[in-house]
């Protein structure tokens, strides 16, 4: 079955005067000339990406688009008219935005995180800034420990809102950032804590010994571009372990306890020496 929205992989079937005709095995759908390989073999495979045509007929194109259906992206407004915004996503065709699904009214050449989907009534795909009633806290799918991926939604005075693997809501604390994130930046995150009301507390650390392993690591690879020496201890201010570590004061301390442990590390007065 063809997916509007997402690629697929399907095999040319034919080639025309349009372009080149791929199939599923069921339906057939065109690729236009200019997407068309340079080299290519009736019955071979290709991944496309397929949307809706300006005529809303289906096409598919070898352009990786700015977002896939059933997940979030940051894109920028083209135009607005009567009937809602026009966002652009790489392709010829814009993802239309009704003004019933703008968390607030949209403006000609801002970004705004948003949502794409199929529209079940039209069959077309649409998108909304109404991020919410796409995620859910109630049915988890996620354990804590997990490595998980996160788009940035917005940032508040308490800290990072994240939507967690399309799915779900989360939040990193500030003071547990060491790095300038923005709303639609994807990174890769970790569950922290999953509370009982549903919330969940994620980090960009791994959990438990393996996040001390991976800031022990991250200590002996600066020791080793500073010929041996860093100028911290158990004593310095956060703020200069997160300027020379990107991390915190607390990893800091077990990670070179770790290492002194092992003796990797001489621990003195004015810093810490690596011992080869």
């Amino acid at each position: 079955m063809i997916k509007i929205g997402d690629d697929n992989k399907l095999k040319i079937d034919r080639k025309t005067s349009v372009g080149l005709f791929l199939t599923d095995g069921e339906k057939d759908i065109l690729l236009p000339n200019k997407y068309v390989p340079k080299k290519y073999e009736i019955g071979d495979e290709i991944i496309v990406f397929v949307y809706l045509d300006q005529e809303e007929r289906p096409v598919a194109t070898t352009i990786e688009p700015y977002i896939y259906i059933n997940e979030f992206a940051l894109l920028k407004v083209s135009y607005i008219n009567q009937y809602g915004a026009f966002m652009n996503i790489g392709l010829e065709k814009d993802l239309f935005v009704p003004f019933a699904e703008q968390a607030r009214p949209m403006k000609e050449g801002n970004h705004y995180l948003v949502y794409m989907y199929l529209d079940e009534k039209t069959n077309r795909l649409v998108g909304s800034s109404k991020l919410n009633q796409f995620l859910d806290n109630n049915e988890l799918t996620v354990s804590e420990g997990e490595e998980v991926e996160l788009v940035v939604s917005h940032i508040t005075e308490l800290g990072i809102n994240v939507i967690i693997n399309e799915k779900h809501r989360g939040l990193m604390y500030k003071n547990e950032v060491f790095e300038d994130l923005r709303t639609g930046d994807r990174i890769i995150g970790y569950i922290k804590t999953i509370r009982p009301d549903g919330k969940i507390d994620v980090t960009r650390n791994k959990i438990g010994f393996d996040g001390i392993l991976d800031s022990a690591s991250l200590i002996l690879e600066e020791l080793r571009n500073n010929n041996g020496f860093l100028g911290l201890t158990d004593n310095s201010h956060p703020e200069d372990i997160k300027t020379v570590l990107n991390m915190s004061k607390k990893a800091f301390k077990k990670a070179i306890g770790t290492l002194y442990k092992q003796k990797k590390i001489d621990i003195q007065e004015n810093g810490i020496f690596l011992i080869e």
